[in-house]
């Protein structure tokens, strides 16, 4: 699986090359069967293709992580300045590049996965290889749509009806049907999908990833019941059990255990190099280091408890390069803060840093925390889910948890997996907190104040070109 992407080069000819924006997409249903979809074989390689563009550094790899910079967990240390200062600042507009890229790509991963739930159907193949390609191809357009609701809220939704017909430029569906579609597309993938994979197979989306998702979508919808059952696949199926170790999660050789219910899957010299390994490993060792954690974060770790080590290097730290050669991690091997996020970080045997590290985009710990949330939240208890994660840890079990608790424990287990941010406005949404006066706070030299203000941030400008494309069918999202 982690070499999908060189199988899918010949694939993004044949579906039509990336897109650049909705209005381009290709219509589908207008290619023969003597071009494509001959036999089984095709359909694996178009639904290869699907994950494709979200390997690359506008997909996932990159710019969906500058969204977190927005949080009080780090800051943007790059040198792509101004785009991503205003992500962090709240002073972008709609002509930032960020938000166009990443939405280009999200819709380029929705018009792949419309090609093959369009045309793997009428392809004489294995059925079990089918329902497989199908499900792959219903969660992939679901996860697409889910970033997009959450990063944009309203936006529109292209099936394979709007395929066939070439209608393309179509208006903004509300929040409400969007989630709806992403929720039938999982639902459907869950059937499809098998439990879990052997070989090569192994990385791709199966039944657990989606519904460890859909326990996201139920706990943002705030459907509870829907939530904790969804949740409870996941947190009594042994096949997704938590890793022995936080830190297998993040190690070339235990990347893909159980726990990782979903990763981006990178292999050095097949994928190029700009996974998130590149992005948040510091310069000092190998990389680019954009994103910094500060010290608020650092300070949110109770004492003894080693997701601090495993997560973040501190100056001291001694970094094993290669079996005789250890490196001692220094602030000058960051750009801003003196820290840097180990989760992304491996080396070679030559001591180089590694390409081949997957990124987890949800692991099962991320599961129980979301159930014990729901439990919280709707009068229950919520300590066994909640108690699961922190005694792996080997730290305490809690009492009576209550949602400070559930912060708590998300902040500092998701560390860097870009979960913040979108924690702290869905908390502010529900009442719970107030992110006006949380992102208000100075946080030190690297994170001064800003000025978040609520509805307005709560989601992104539609891309400004997508608007002007459209001759008036996109509408602008409110407040910009």
């Amino acid at each position: 699986m982690k070499k999908i992407t060189g199988a899918a080069v010949i694939c993004m000819a044949i579906l039509g090359g990336c897109q650049k924006d909705l209005l381009d997409s290709t219509p589908y249903g207008q290619l023969t069967t003597t071009q494509f979809w001959r036999n089984g074989d095709d359909v694996v390689s178009a639904t290869n293709a699907i994950y494709s563009p979200l390997l690359n550094e506008d997909g996932f790899a990159h710019t969906e992580y500058t969204f977190d910079n927005s949080s009080d967990d780090m800051v943007r240390s790059g040198d792509h300045g101004d785009s991503e200062a205003q992500l962090e600042l709240f002073t972008y507009n709609a002509s930032n590049s960020h938000i166009l890229n990443t939405w280009s790509t999200k819709y380029e991963v929705i018009s792949r996965a419309n090609a093959v739930l369009i045309n793997s159907p009428k392809v004489t193949m294995d059925e079990n290889l089918r329902k497989r390609s199908l499900g792959e191809a219903y969660f992939l357009r679901g996860f697409a749509y889910w970033r997009l609701a959450v990063i944009w809220e309203q936006v529109p939704v292209i099936l394979e009806e709007d395929v066939l017909a070439n209608n393309f430029n179509k208006a903004k569906s509300s929040l409400a049907d969007v989630q709806a579609q992403v929720e039938a597309d999982w639902l459907k993938a869950v059937d499809l999908l098998p439990e879990s994979y052997t070989g090569s197979d192994v990385g791709r989306v199966t039944q657990g990833t989606a519904y460890g998702f859909l326990t996201k979508l139920y706990v943002y919808q705030e459907q509870w019941a829907k939530a904790i059952a969804a949740g409870t696949k996941i947190t009594t199926n042994d096949a997704y059990k938590l890793a022995d170790s936080f830190g297998d999660n993040f190690q070339l050789a235990t990347e893909n255990n159980p726990e990782v219910l979903y990763s981006l899957q990178y292999e050095g010299g097949w994928t190029t190099d700009d996974s998130p390994a590149f992005y948040h490993t510091p310069g000092g060792l190998g990389g680019w280091g954009f994103h910094e954690p500060i010290q608020d974060l650092v300070d949110e770790f109770e004492p003894n408890d080693p997701r601090l080590g495993y997560s973040i290097f501190q100056p001291g730290d001694e970094v094993q390069l290669t079996t005789d050669v250890t490196h001692t991690f220094a602030e000058s091997d960051t750009r801003l803060t003196g820290y840097a996020f180990r989760k992304y970080t491996n080396f070679t045997e030559a001591g180089d840093m590694s390409q081949s590290l997957n990124a987890p985009w949800l692991r099962s710990a991320d599961v129980y925390l979301l159930v014990a949330e729901a439990k919280i939240r709707s009068g229950q208890s919520g300590d066994t889910e909640l108690n699961a994660v922190r005694e792996r840890v080997g730290l305490d079990p809690i009492s009576g948890a209550t949602m400070t608790d559930i912060m708590h424990e998300r902040r500092v287990e998701l560390a860097g997996e870009n979960d913040r941010h979108q924690d702290l406005m869905r908390w502010d949404k529900a009442g719970l907190i107030d992110i006006v006066a949380h992102y208000a706070k100075d946080r030190g030299p690297f994170k001064p104040g800003r000025e978040f203000i609520r509805p307005k941030h709560y989601y992104f400008p539609i891309p400004q070109r997508e608007v002007d494309l459209s001759t008036g069918v996109l509408k602008q999202n409110t407040n910009y």
